[in-house]
């Protein structure tokens, strides 16, 4: 399969799951109640259908569903795991936004939560988002087999929490009151769990799904944390040389806030090598696990990832 090709398809399936994403949070986030629940406040549902609805590559969701096509595994139940993941992700995104975390107006091209609505409906709507996500992943509609359902929402858990997306948060904001200079490796590890940790999640989650063996799933961990490393090294570039109307989102508030990135930390220069090393990285951990030409989409997801710019 020649590059051209590989690209194309990799442009045409992701944006596929985007399509199909949409249309499976546009089912969840309806104003049908669902057993157990008593109603769904009509502006709280509006705020949650605003954070997460209409935007986005959705790289989280097509990770999930791409990684469980390695397998043979497709359909609702993968796409409702899709789904749920990526609602835990623009929950984050909501909460980091705020003025107590980044401050920020701008997401997506277009007003920020607390923006549009104002701070404690942007909050709700975040907290709405994450427990949402549970509720679905724990659902018999996204597996059969309960026992894949409590490892996917084990998984999310420790993904999303104290020792992943929200201790990296924490770390993230700790350090923007660091006076000494921010060391390489411990904001390698900031980024590990802030943002690496749900892209992990996202192929793990798709093996489990498509019931990989432990050789399949240690390479696609490999390939997992190479791609959450490299999409942290990326953004990094891209808020310091970036354009605001590609990224939808304010640039260069990196350095202004002393945030610890690798930018800043090795330059500009040696952050780029290091974002091309980590795609080689998972192309190759791809190789290794010897799903052949079934894995070009994801390697060239990786290849994406390292050239985006926005």
């Amino acid at each position: 399969m020649t590059e051209r090709v590989t690209a194309n398809l990799f442009r045409t399936r992701l944006d596929e799951v985007a399509a199909a994403t949409e249309t499976t949070l546009d089912t969840l986030l309806s104003p049908l109640v669902r057993p157990g629940e008593i109603e769904r406040p009509a502006r709280l549902l509006e705020a949650m259908r605003y954070s997460s609805l209409g935007g986005g590559k959705r790289l989280r969701p097509f990770l999930v569903v791409e990684s469980a096509r390695l397998f043979g595994a497709e359909g609702e139940g993968v796409l409702r795991a899709a789904a749920a993941l990526e609602m835990v992700h623009c929950y984050s995104l909501v909460h980091d936004d705020l003025p107590a975390m980044d401050d920020d107006d701008l997401r997506r091209g277009r007003p920020t939560a607390h923006k549009a609505f104002d701070e404690a409906s942007a909050i709700l709507a975040g907290d709405g988002l994450l427990t949402y996500a549970f509720d679905v992943l724990a659902d018999g509609a996204t597996h059969k087999d309960a026992t894949v359902r409590a490892d996917l929402v084990l998984g999310l858990a420790r993904a999303a929490g104290l020792g992943g997306m929200v201790g990296g948060q924490a770390l993230d904001l700790e350090a923007e009151k660091a006076t000494a200079p921010h060391q390489p490796q411990a904001i390698m590890t900031l980024q590990a769990m802030k943002t690496g940790a749900l892209l992990l999640y996202a192929v793990e989650a798709g093996a489990r799904i498509g019931g990989a063996d432990a050789d399949q799933r240690a390479a696609l961990v490999k390939y997992g944390r190479a791609l959450g490393a490299c999409f942290q090294v990326a953004d990094d570039i891209l808020d310091a040389e970036g354009d605001e109307a590609a990224l939808g989102k304010r640039a260069g508030k990196d350095a202004g806030r002393n945030k610890a990135t690798l930018v800043s930390a090795l330059g500009l220069d040696a952050a780029r090598e290091r974002r091309d090393m980590l795609a080689i990285d998972a192309i190759e951990a791809l190789e290794e696990g010897g799903f052949g030409e079934k894995a070009a989409v994801l390697a060239e997801a990786a290849r994406f990832t390292a050239a985006r710019r926005s």
